[in-house]
């Protein structure tokens, strides 16, 4: 934040304390808004589909592997494990559907594979399955921001030392976001591997069906490493964080920056409270400053969900992340890792403007609740 905003009163104490209520209630508000595209998003992320090249070269029609849904089905989207299965049963049964499965389709307009997805859902698991996994999502997304905000501010703080007056710098602000994001992913991890796992399978899977059941089922199955798959990718993308959080900075810097210039300009005179940009600054800068970082990082957020999807057991090699990798290149091309990009792309902006929306809105809110509660007791 600002300077003077810095030296403000803080309402719970400290001012880390109050971004991080700040942040746990933006992220709440988000998740909840947001759920429905992200379990689309998760989903088209895990589902497989064989190169299109490894048709079209062969003369004989090959029949796509059942264990590689396409990501224009819904269905195998929404359940890979009984998609499989039926579509085993349908290879067995009838030779020539199968056959014509194996003629290439044109891809689906941009947004109708979204539709499809979020009509499967309702179709299989009613309303509610909209929002299966709300609850470890919900966990997840608020804890997460609130931590994050926590340690970001609490970080910058130690910057500045003792001199409000400091300015920290856009390299400061990167450093700052490395290291909060680094801690928050580590200590958040075994959430995102449950919420994957309750994203990819239906509500019949008992196993699944909470936070706590799927804590349990994993540590049970899977021991302390499964609650920990992808935390390396997780550290992977606390380049996005990072990305994101220093150029969302420098953005809404420079406009507060410009707006002082023309108070200046004009000779009015400049107050805290006119360091506050509009909500529609707040959806500009937050909006630009993700879409830098995602399109950057994207690629390893569908391999981090791969291989917190990925099958174990004593006979079952573990997932790597080169192994991983190479696999998804190998089987389906580079296109591959940018699968769920349209429906991120879709979320990502209503999500992340939701986010700093709601945390700007909050911290601003505590900041005159604090500057009111102050002049009260210098009245009394």
């Amino acid at each position: 934040m600002s300077q003077s905003l810095n030296a403000s009163p803080s309402l719970f104490g400290d001012l880390s304390i109050d971004h991080a209520v700040a942040g746990f209630g933006a992220g709440s508000v988000a998740t909840l808004v947001m759920h429905p595209l992200d379990l689309v998003k998760v989903r088209f992320q895990l589902a497989e589909s064989p190169r299109p090249s490894s048709v079209a070269s062969t003369s004989t029609p090959i029949v796509p592997p059942t264990t590689a849904p396409t990501s224009s089905s819904p269905a195998s989207i929404l359940h890979p494990a009984e998609s499989s299965r039926q579509a085993m049963l349908s290879h067995a049964g009838n030779a020539g559907s199968a056959l014509r499965s194996a003629v290439p389709r044109p891809p689906p307009r941009f947004g109708t594979g979204v539709y499809r997805a979020l009509e499967e859902a309702v179709r299989a698991d009613g309303w509610k399955g909209l929002y299966r996994g709300l609850v470890p999502n919900l966990v997840g997304g608020a804890s997460s921001w609130g931590l994050y905000f926590l340690l970001y501010n609490m970080i910058k703080k130690q910057m500045q030392g003792d001199d409000p007056t400091y300015r920290t710098t856009s390299g400061q602000h990167l450093l700052a976001a490395a290291e909060a994001s680094a801690v928050t992913a580590m200590l958040t991890n075994p959430i995102w591997v449950v919420k994957t796992r309750v994203f990819a399978t239906g509500r019949s899977d008992p196993a699944y069906r909470g936070l706590w059941s799927a804590l349990r089922t994993i540590y049970t199955r899977e021991g302390i490493q499964g609650l920990y798959k992808g935390s390396l990718l997780a550290l992977v993308g606390v380049s996005n964080g990072s990305i994101q959080f220093a150029t969302y900075e420098a953005i809404k810097r420079r406009r507060t920056d410009l707006k002082r210039k023309l108070y200046e300009t004009k000779g009015k005179e400049w107050k805290v409270e006119d360091e506050k940009l509009t909500n529609t600054e707040y959806i500009l800068a937050s909006g630009s400053s993700k879409l830098v970082a995602i399109a950057l990082t994207y690629p390893y957020q569908v391999v981090r969900a791969r291989i917190q999807n990925a099958p174990t057991g004593p006979l079952v090699p573990k997932a790597t992340i080169p192994g991983m990798i190479a696999s998804t290149y190998r089987n389906e091309g580079v296109l591959a890792f940018y699968k769920g990009l349209g429906t991120n792309a879709l979320r990502i902006l209503p999500g992340t403007c939701t986010t700093f929306v709601v945390y700007e809105n909050l911290v601003w809110l505590f900041r005159a609740m604090a500057v009111k509660r102050a002049e009260t007791g210098r009245l009394l």
